[in-house]
């Protein structure tokens, strides 16, 4: 037998069965009224979803079956909507009237800025001649104060005497009119003397008292405003460069250079323009009062200063001072009214189309065409003071279209 030949009776091997897992049982979806399980997302938020059957209701609570689940946020409705847009308007309105009703005090923030802008360039010389800024400022508002003294100096003392000797004069001039024969008969027949008197006691009296009353409210009114623009002005010429430091740090970091430059510029050129305007002013009153003192006027003094200040203002200034000494003129002699308006006539020739050019040609660079239009809107706006600021602002807004607007529109 070989060796290889395997018995027949031994027991046959069979291998061992391999044990399958019993399968998981599936698992059922849940049902919508059934709570949820930890960590499954619900699809709807829970506030939103009725309480389950049977559970107990809450005590002072009105059941979603009887009033349907909530709507909208209020924040989305129109009332809300509304309500918020009536308040904005009445924020605006309400904003609108404090600035109505503090305009002046805004129109004299605005005067005494450009003020203390325009006496800058006097300070920063005085500073370059070896003056502490604080000395430069002392010495340059030392002179404004000088400057308000002497014409209220010499405008004060001619008004209160010329006041005094025409009240001194009525009850002459009333002797005079009753003796006048044309006058007594037409008194003898229309009764004209007692109705005067009754008029000057019953109506006349009264209201030149308040009138007086009147005029001393406005006299002390301007005092007050005048010591508030010299203390404005003061206060801003002191802190002038601080202001624009923090009015710099406004813009974003990237364009400051830029912005300085040019805030650099219109400031210089409100500068010039407010010396310039004080220096043709200046030319004018001296001019004028060389003149009405060689003629013989009285007050030339005090009428040169009248001159020197109208003709600050653009365009009428200069007219308004000639038709005033012209007319002060003419009262106390024809001939010298009649020479005072052929000086004036001619001088302004000369201060229009050679004094001013030369004086104003590196301050403002504004076409004269710009330069009335400016001042007319200016007036129309604010008056004096609006004449006053139109033209450097036209001169602002003119340097600004010109080294931003322009170039963007070259790069377009």
């Amino acid at each position: 037998m070989s060796a290889d030949v395997e018995p027949a009776t031994g027991p046959e091997k069979t291998e061992p069965e391999k044990i399958q897992p019993e399968t998981q049982p599936e698992t059922t979806e849940q049902t919508t009224t059934g709570p949820a399980t930890t960590g499954q997302a619900t699809t709807e938020p829970a506030s939103e979803d009725p309480p389950p059957a049977g559970a107990p209701q809450p005590k002072g609570e009105a059941s979603w079956t009887s009033y349907g689940l909530p709507g909208k946020p209020l924040a989305r409705g129109p009332f809300l909507f509304g309500l918020v847009g009536g308040l904005g308007v009445l924020t605006a309105i309400a904003l609108a009237q404090m600035i109505v009703a503090s305009l002046s005090t805004i129109i004299l923030v605005v005067v005494a800025m450009f003020l203390a802008v325009g006496l800058n360039p006097a300070v920063e010389a005085l500073q370059r001649r070896g003056l502490a800024r604080r000395g430069a400022i002392s010495i340059v508002f030392a002179g404004v104060i000088v400057a308000f003294v002497l014409f209220g100096l010499a405008i004060v003392p001619p008004v209160s005497k010329q006041l005094t000797e025409f009240i001194d004069a009525v009850p002459g001039y009333i002797t005079e009119l009753s003796n006048h024969p044309t006058l007594r008969q037409l008194d003898a027949d229309y009764q004209i003397l007692p109705q005067i008197r009754t008029f000057v006691t019953g109506t006349l009296g009264p209201s030149l008292a308040t009138g007086i009353m009147g005029a001393g409210l406005v006299v002390l009114n301007s005092v007050f405003t005048t010591v508030t623009l010299l203390v404005l002005m003061l206060y801003f010429l002191g802190s002038l460069h601080t202001i624009k430091d923090y009015l710099l740090k406004l813009v974003p970091a990237s364009r400051r250079p830029r912005t300085r430059v040019i805030s650099e510029q219109i400031l210089t050129g409100i500068g010039g323009y407010v010396a310039g305007n004080v220096l043709i002013s200046i030319i004018a009153g001296v001019l004028t009062w060389i003149f009405l003192s060689i003629a013989g006027v009285q007050y030339a003094l005090a009428l040169a200063l009248v001159v020197a200040l109208t003709d600050l203002i653009p365009l009428v200034g200069a007219t308004i001072g000639a038709v005033l000494v012209t007319g002060v003129a003419l009262l106390d002699s024809v001939p010298a009214g009649i020479a005072c308006a052929i000086f004036f006539v001619l001088y302004q020739q000369v201060e229009n189309y050679f004094i001013y050019p030369r004086v104003m040609k590196r301050s403002v660079d504004v076409t004269p065409a710009v330069t009335v239009i400016a001042a007319l809107f200016g007036g129309a706006l604010l008056g004096i003071v609006g004449a006053l600021l139109a033209i450097p602002v036209a001169a602002a807004i003119s340097l600004i279209i010109r080294e931003l607007v322009l170039p963007r529109q070259d790069r377009a």
